[in-house]
């Protein structure tokens, strides 16, 4: 592949002998998984010759980090490819699930946060794969690509816009570092942030930009 692969994006691999474990492959997974279905990057400390990834199968126990070739990967799709697609518009259980109607609902002032978007989670995974991964109850899980510090009155705009929403929407800011929650990060004082090495507990939300303190400032007035 041309470009590294990225936490959330879906993965197709030719084989399933493609994925590997640390120990033993759980017992779900030859009933629940096969090369047709994506697997979704995950963050980890990188390994030669292999991508950090998370296979799903239907219960929610039903979640497994496991490792995938780099070598046997023959599709990627990114959270804001799935988002650019728009399925959700003409999707078969738009009536009856509140995530999809939420996007419906939201896609224009995503569209106008001066951010690229994507989205993640069942979300994400039903909308790329047509499999029925979402409920009436599940939330909504966004991704913002954020190389700088995104302005806060942007920010403020489209969070307000997202509490009025059918549903649950958790949204994840992608720094330099990691990802930080929205709603973390509005809040202002320390954020815990996801990286590939684990949580990192940051004492202010701009540390999640090194380097760009200034700039942030003069972006946030």
């Amino acid at each position: 592949m041309g470009h590294p692969c990225l936490p959330h994006d879906l993965l197709w691999l030719d084989r399933a002998a493609a994925l590997m474990a640390d120990s033993t492959l759980p017992d779900w997974l030859p009933r629940h998984w096969h090369p047709g279905l994506p697997v979704v990057v995950r963050r980890a400390a990188a390994r030669p010759g292999l991508i950090a990834v998370g296979v799903r199968g239907p219960l929610r126990t039903q979640r497994s980090a496991l490792w995938a070739s780099s070598q046997q990967l023959c599709r990627v799709l990114s959270p804001e490819q799935v988002a650019a697609q728009q399925g959700w518009r003409q999707h078969p259980r738009l009536a009856e699930l509140p995530a999809l109607q939420a996007l419906q609902q939201a896609h224009a002032a995503l569209q106008d946060c001066g951010l690229v978007w994507g989205i993640t989670g069942s979300a994400g995974f039903e909308l790329a794969t047509g499999q029925a991964t979402l409920s009436s109850n599940s939330d909504l899980d966004l991704l913002l690509r954020c190389p700088q510090p995104p302005a806060r009155s942007r920010m403020q705009t489209l969070a307000a816009t997202l509490a009025g929403l059918p549903c649950r929407v958790d949204v994840q800011l992608q720094t330099p570092t990691g990802g930080v929650a929205l709603e973390e990060w509005l809040r202002g004082g320390r954020v815990l942030v996801k990286t590939a090495s684990g949580p990192l507990l940051l004492d202010e939300p701009l540390a999640a930009w090194p380097g760009s303190r200034l700039n942030a400032m003069e972006q946030c007035r």
